[in-house]
């Protein structure tokens, strides 16, 4: 079973990791989630959604909103120093961060390690495995420009959720789904979200 990882940071756009989330374990995906204190704020903020304290009753929140579904989840506390995620000796397949915060951009961005989140991202750069960060801000500052160019080159991939709209989206949904396409595309995760550019015309 592929493993990825997904962090969610307190950056707007907590429909973004949601969506990512349902989308990876219908595809039968093992995910190990990474929540930060501030996504936990962000997620009441926008979507009326209080996620569970603990890992093991947030695992079971979140299993309970998409039932049925093959992937499996398993959660960690940002201190949780024993989780797989933390170890080039257990690396995932991928990690994203979506949303990502220019805060969480900048600490994986310098090497910080400070907490299971910026840990598991320098793990998988180390390991030379895909990172892909989904930042959600506008304007980009020189000092979050250049601490994306030190990641690009570092290796990672950055995906600002920046939607298109030549797929004529008629719902916020559509809107969130395109950003999720291009997500599940990078991490070569077959799809149907969205129509395909040129797709039309066959």
């Amino acid at each position: 079973m592929k493993r990825i990882t997904l962090a969610w940071t307190g950056a707007s756009g907590m429909a973004y990791g949601l969506r990512l989330l349902e989308c990876l374990l219908a595809a039968g995906i093992r995910v190990d989630l990474l929540v930060s204190q501030t996504a936990r704020i962000v997620a009441r903020q926008e979507l009326d959604l209080v996620l569970a304290g603990g890992s093991d009753e947030l695992a079971r929140q979140l299993k309970g909103l998409y039932p049925g579904l093959p992937g499996l989840l398993r959660v960690y506390g940002r201190e949780t120093w024993f989780a797989p995620v933390a170890s080039g000796s257990n690396p995932a397949d991928a990690m994203v961060v979506c949303p990502c915060t220019m805060g969480s951009l900048a600490a994986i961005a310098q090497g910080l390690a400070d907490n299971l989140i910026e840990r598991a991202a320098d793990v998988i750069l180390k390991e030379r495995r895909p990172l892909i960060l989904v930042p959600r801000e506008t304007p980009f500052s020189l000092i979050h420009l250049r601490n994306m160019t030190r990641l690009a080159e570092a290796g990672a991939t950055i995906l600002p959720a920046n939607p298109g709209f030549y797929h004529r989206p008629q719902t916020v949904q559509a809107v969130v789904d395109f950003i999720v396409a291009r997500v599940l595309d990078h991490l070569a995760i077959p799809h149907s979200l969205v129509p395909r550019w040129g797709d039309e015309a066959d």
